[in-house]
């Protein structure tokens, strides 16, 4: 299976459900209304959902941090909602990050704006884990 595609299923539900939402509300709304919304329309489709769910972000074994997920999805999709004009390159990195500092390796960035935008993003485990990022330290 191409991990491309991972939890396809779970993610093209999500996308359905953003479409049913925005072609009914449109934009305009704060996030917090497309947040509710969206859960009833996820609901509706036969996925299990939490909003503002807890997620631990850890270093090693150590934790470093938590954030609230907008919506955790089946627990294995990460849902981040946006209602600004376009998404950006800052929207794509918070989603990363989330994946980057967890377990989770599935997320999708859906923006409610003047036009409708979704991103999926996928960074598997096993990516993370051969992941290094070197620094070139030059003298001044």
């Amino acid at each position: 299976m191409n991990e491309n595609f991972k939890y396809s299923a779970v993610t093209e539900r999500i996308i359905k459900g953003f479409f049913n939402v925005y072609n009914k509300l449109g934009s305009g709304f704060l996030e917090k209304v497309y947040e509710n919304a969206l859960m009833i329309e996820l609901g509706r489709l036969g996925l299990n959902c939490q909003r503002q769910r807890k997620i631990d972000v850890y270093y090693d074994e150590f934790l470093v941090g938590e954030y609230y997920a907008d919506i955790l999805v089946n627990e294995v999709v990460i849902v981040e909602l946006k209602a600004a004009e376009n998404l950006i390159a800052e929207h794509e990195a918070q989603l990363v990050n989330y994946l980057r500092g967890t377990d989770l390796e599935v997320g999708i960035l859906l923006n409610f704006g003047k036009q409708p935008q979704f991103k999926r993003k996928v960074l598997t485990n096993e990516f993370k884990k051969n992941q290094t990022h070197q620094f070139d330290l030059k003298k001044s």
